[in-house]
């Protein structure tokens, strides 16, 4: 295989492993450690796989229900380091649908159609279209959202969380950010989060917007 070919593959290896880790930590992957460890260790040595053993070693230490009260308070509850990315960057209520309604067509048209309830701009939606799309589409999203990326891992490393691993692991696979990837981030940052709107109305067009069931 070439090394592009070979790059792509071990990319898109990173991007479903945590694609998986980034979901709340229920039963799916509990148990399944031998697995995920196998999984990482065919990856080539460097930093995404450094980033994932190190994710893996707290994950095997840590309870599950202290896994779950972390995750809660680490990602869920906090508005720096969500994991719904284009909130960062589009917090007008009308240029996020359009964003989101976009990311589906761009779903769609790569032959991997939404499904579930979940918003298109969720980190593990994003990550598992990166990690299947053909002929290296798949990375767009990311690349697009770059700055977002870089803000959540920020966040996640000022908590101290180990949820901070799987975004460099995530990173490494994508390689540096450009000059103009950086300093968006550092504008991102600077203003803040932008201001909540969910709740007050429906904040995506119809055909976005999740079920009413709960993600859990």
């Amino acid at each position: 295989m070439a090394l592009r070919g070979r790059r792509r593959a071990s990319a898109a290896q990173v991007y479903e492993l945590c694609s998986l880790l980034l979901r709340y930590p229920d039963a799916g992957p509990a148990g399944a450690e031998a697995e995920l460890r196998a999984a990482v260790a065919e990856l080539p040595r460097g930093g995404a796989r450094a980033a994932l053993e190190r994710f893996l070693a707290w994950w095997e230490e840590t309870e599950p229900l202290a896994r779950a009260e972390h995750y809660v308070e680490a990602v869920d509850l906090n508005k720096r380091s969500g994991l719904y990315l284009t909130f960062y960057s589009d917090g007008d209520k009308r240029e996020r649908g359009a964003t989101l309604v976009r990311l589906k067509q761009l779903y769609r048209a790569a032959g991997l159609p939404l499904e579930g309830t979940e918003l298109p701009d969720y980190l593990p939606v994003m990550l598992e279209f990166a990690a299947a799309a053909p002929a290296g589409r798949g990375e767009i999203v990311l690349r697009e959202n770059r700055a977002s990326l870089e803000l959540v891992r920020s966040g996640l490393r000022d908590l101290g969380s180990p949820y901070a691993y799987l975004l460099d692991a995530v990173c490494a696979a994508l390689g540096e950010p450009s000059v103009a990837e950086r300093s968006l981030a550092g504008r991102l940052a600077a203003a803040g989060p932008p201001q909540e709107l969910v709740g007050l109305e429906p904040f995506a067009p119809p055909e976005v917007m999740p079920g009413s069931g709960a993600r859990r």
